[in-house]
């Protein structure tokens, strides 16, 4: 790979919590011409982070400390929420088809969701790179099969998270016990749970129970 192209000068921001890969990156984009304007670890204060090297792109791993669920995602999100004009390059392991569906929920481009493991050439991630720069959207084909699915089945709409809260939900567990169980608060478990109706679309009725309708669904699954 040529170091002067079409990407020479462009400042990415890096997010990624294993050291060999986040290293691996840093040269990569050294060798594509690009500038790691920085690379972190995990996504705290990511917003600040990024506003403040003057990145053009993001590059970020979903799972990052401390919880290693969707704080990647979650940072992804902010950053297009408060730097529209930023390219947002997400990396997963695995095929999280939830997690793709709210990265791209506003529709715009200038996005893109690959898999770390079937990524087979630098020249193939640095156009990946260039390509959300450009507001353009790049998508493993493995996670538009996903994204498909989702369409025949709602509950692969929820993310992980989600899916253990209805999960527990289906065992006729209360909201604190549900809390307690996965450790965290109760706000967040009321937050998760609003998301699985919004996510199913039950909306407020007199006449349904809508805690039944989502564990009727779950428990309908094929």
């Amino acid at each position: 790979m040529s170091p002067a192209g079409p990407g020479s000068g462009l400042r990415v921001a890096l997010v990624e919590d294993s050291l060999l890969l986040r290293e691996g990156l840093v040269r990569l984009f050294q060798e594509a011409g690009y500038v790691t304007a920085g690379a972190w670890p995990d996504a705290t204060d990511v917003v600040a982070r990024v506003r403040t090297v003057d990145a053009d792109v993001a590059v970020l791993d979903v799972r990052l400390p401390p919880g290693y669920r969707d704080e990647g995602i979650q940072a992804a999100i902010a950053l297009r929420a408060a730097m529209p004009t930023l390219g947002i390059l997400v990396l997963s392991q695995y095929v999280e088809g939830a997690y793709a569906r709210e990265l791209l929920a506003d529709g715009e481009g200038g996005v893109g969701y690959l898999l770390k493991d079937r990524v087979t050439s630098l020249d193939e991630f640095a156009e990946a790179v260039e390509r959300v720069h450009a507001g353009g959207t790049v998508l493993d084909p493995l996670v538009v099969k996903g994204l498909l699915a989702a369409h025949s089945d709602p509950l692969a709409a929820l993310t992980p998270r989600e899916g253990e809260v209805l999960a527990l939900m289906a065992e006729g567990r209360s909201n604190s016990a549900i809390a307690q169980r996965l450790t965290i608060g109760i706000g967040a478990v009321e937050k998760n749970i609003r998301a699985i109706f919004t996510k199913l679309g039950l909306e407020e009725s007199s006449t349904e129970h809508r805690r039944v309708l989502a564990v009727l669904a779950f428990l309908q699954r094929p």
